[in-house]
Formats: structure tokens, C-alpha cells, sequence
């Protein structure tokens, strides 16, 4: 009979205590309600946009899990997660649709090339170690090995030590462009041109020479220059004319015509101005001797109606890298500023499946099927 009374007892308390500690749904009294695996993976996840996200629109992942599977659902949610944060983690950049961006691939030679000229460049760092342009040196030899973010914070200690050197702010407002902080681009761009008024201009080197090793562009027309092109890819199409139209005063060759042409051209048309359009086309002839930037100059043909659009298209497709971003936005922004938004959007998506994130074309496609959204 005690032993009856004692198992009783046993058996009461141990209900007692399972009932305090848990209620209905099974979580315990002081915590939050568990969250669905949905809730879980969307609170993880880097932000809406990202390219590997979790699908759960067709509701697969929480409907078809099963008693006798939940663990291995989870454990995949929780793996896929992972693998996302670890891809945003390590990215250089994040793209203007929510995808991480990694560091360029380069061939061997050209990294083996481009790390030994790095530590040249360090090692004129170390002679001159209050010489802005051999700061410049080391941020420019570092951002062509793809560490744009390293680049940005070498040109940030020089600014801290060179507050008034224009091309400081100028290399690091192109960087700020490659990182899609246009912001930040603007106004580094926008003190450039402040401390270059009265300064008189000079040709800028070339950190990649071109075939004839000839430098096409100045320190004055990269500032109007990349200052245009960060308005322009906010879609703010006005300021983006007014600093393109300081730059076409500043661009006194083939090249440099080219290239501020091309972008003032396509701002042109997205104001709706025509006729300005039409007149900035005046200077283009077939016979022009362009060294580095030929797919603006056939562009510009394009748009003066002496290449057809669908040739350029198919080369630059054939081609792939930067010629398909470049070629690519050009024509699909050229459909895009004719009404054929189809068209020109079936462009930007190849370009963005593709390499060269850090071409100027490739953000700028980036960019319209961002505003598209």
C-alpha cells in the first residue's frame, strides 16, 4: 500500500511540473511564440532583394513538411541561410537588385602583373609618405585587383591627411560609383570641383595604358566626368546634363568626345530634348581616330543612324565582357528612350547575368531595372 501511495505521488508531481512548464502550444510560458520557418529565413536573410533568398511563395517549404521531417527542413532552411550571409559577408559590393557581388576573377598573369606593380607602389608610398599622388598610386593598383572597398579606405587616410587634394576625392568618388554608394560618389565628385577652380588642368596617367599607351582624359574631365555619370545613374537626368556639359568643354579628343557624348547624349534623350540631342551628334564623323573607347564612338554612329542597332547588339553579345555592358546599355537605353521598354529591359537582363559588375554599363542596367521595379 505505501508503495502504491508512493508511485501516486511520483506520478502527480511529475505531471504537476510538465503542465507549469509548458502551455498549449507547447513553447515555454516567458518566451516569444515560435515563428514559422518563413519568418525565420526572411528575419536571416540580408534584405528582400537578395538573389538566393528562400522561395516560399508556392508555400512547398512549410506546407509539404511532414511529422516525420521536420528536422531535415530546418536543417535546410538553416543551411541555405548560411550559405547567404556567408555570400553577403564576402561580397565586395551589393548590387542595386539585393545581390552580393564578389571579387572580380582575374586571370593569373594580370594578377601577378598588377600585384607586383601594387608593391611597387607601396614602395614609393613608403619613400614619400606624405605625396598624395603615391597614396593615389596605392588605392589605384589596389581597386585594379578588385579590393574596392580597400581602395576606398587608402584614398579616406589621404583625405585625412590631404583634406584639399582634388584627385584624392576624385578616385574615391569613382570607387564610391563602383560600390553603388552614389551619394557618397556625389559628394566627393562635387568637393572635387570646388578645389580645382582657378587650378589649371593636367593630363592624368593611365593606371591601364591603352595599346598606344597615349592617356585620352585629364584630371579636371574625370571629375565633371564621373560626376555626371553618378547623377545619371540615381536618374537625377538634369544635374546629370549640367555637370556633362561643364565635362564636353574639357573633352578635346576623339576619345574623351566620345565617351562625354555618348553619356550626354543618352541624358538628352531622357529629357526629352531632341533637339540638343541632334546637335551634340554635329562633331561625330565616321573617320574619327579613337584609341580606347570605340564602343562609345559605334554607339554614336548608332544614334546619328550609321550602324544599326541590332548589329552592334549581336557583336557585343558574341563579345561578352565589358563590350556587352557597354554596347548593351547603350542600345537598350536607346530602346528604352523610344518608348520599346520591353526591349531594352530583355538588354539589361542579359547584361546583369553577366560578368564586369564594376562597368559603368552594367550598373546603369542595374540601375534601370531597380527604378523599373
Amino acid at each position: 500500500m505505501a508503495r502504491l501511495i508512493l508511485f501516486t505521488t511520483v506520478v502527480a508531481t511529475l505531471l504537476l511540473a510538465a503542465g507549469c512548464a509548458t502551455n498549449p502550444s507547447g513553447a515555454p510560458e516567458t518566451a516569444e511564440p515560435a515563428a514559422p520557418v518563413e519568418a525565420k529565413v526572411a528575419a536571416a536573410s540580408p534584405e528582400p532583394g537578395a538573389i538566393s533568398r528562400m522561395d516560399f511563395e508556392d508555400g512547398e517549404a512549410v506546407e509539404q513538411t511532414t511529422a516525420e521531417e521536420p528536422v531535415e527542413e530546418h536543417e535546410e532552411s538553416v543551411e541555405t541561410d548560411s550559405i547567404e550571409r556567408m555570400n553577403f559577408e564576402n561580397a565586395e559590393a551589393v548590387s542595386l537588385l539585393g545581390r552580393p557581388l564578389p571579387a572580380p576573377e582575374l586571370s593569373d598573369e594580370f594578377r601577378a602583373e598588377q600585384e607586383a606593380l601594387l608593391e611597387k607602389a607601396r614602395a614609393d608610398l613608403a619613400q614619400r609618405p606624405d605625396d598624395p599622388q603615391a597614396i593615389i598610386w596605392v588605392g589605384r593598383r589596389t581597386a585594379y585587383l578588385g579590393r574596392y572597398r580597400e581602395a576606398i579606405e587608402i584614398y579616406s587616410r589621404g583625405i585625412e591627411a590631404h583634406p584639399e587634394h582634388a584627385a584624392l576625392y576624385r578616385h574615391r568618388g569613382h570607387r564610391y560609383i563602383t560600390l553603388r554608394r552614389f551619394d557618397d560618389a556625389i559628394a566627393d565628385l562635387e568637393r572635387a570641383t570646388e578645389l580645382i577652380a582657378g587650378i589649371s588642368d593636367q593630363v592624368e596617367p593611365d593606371g591601364l595604358p591603352n595599346a598606344r599607351g597615349i592617356p585620352t582624359s585629364t584630371n579636371h574631365s574625370n571629375i565633371w566626368y564621373h560626376l555626371g555619370l553618378a547623377h545619371y545613374l540615381k536618374g537625377d537626368f538634369d544635374k546629370a546634363e549640367a555637370a556633362y556639359r561643364e565635362c564636353m568643354e574639357l573633352s578635346n579628343n576623339p576619345d574623351m568626345l566620345s565617351a562625354t557624348s555618348h553619356w550626354y547624349y543618352m541624358t538628352l534623350k531622357r529629357l526629352g530634348k531632341e533637339k540638343e540631342a541632334r546637335v551634340l551628334l554635329a562633331p561625330i564623323e565616321p573617320d574619327f581616330k579613337v584609341i580606347e573607347n570605340e564602343d562609345y564612338y559605334q554607339l554614336l554612329l548608332m544614334y546619328k543612324g550609321r550602324q544599326a542597332p541590332k548589329g552592334l547588339l549581336a557583336g557585343a553579345m558574341l563579345a561578352g565582357g565589358r563590350r556587352l555592358a557597354t554596347v548593351g546599355y547603350g542600345v537598350g537605353n536607346w530602346y528604352l528612350a523610344g518608348g520599346r521598354t520591353e526591349a531594352a529591359h530583355k538588354i539589361f537582363h542579359e547584361i546583369v547575368e553577366a560578368e564586369n559588375w564594376a562597368a559603368f554599363g552594367y550598373i546603369a542596367a542595374e540601375a534601370e531595372l531597380a527604378r523599373a521595379r
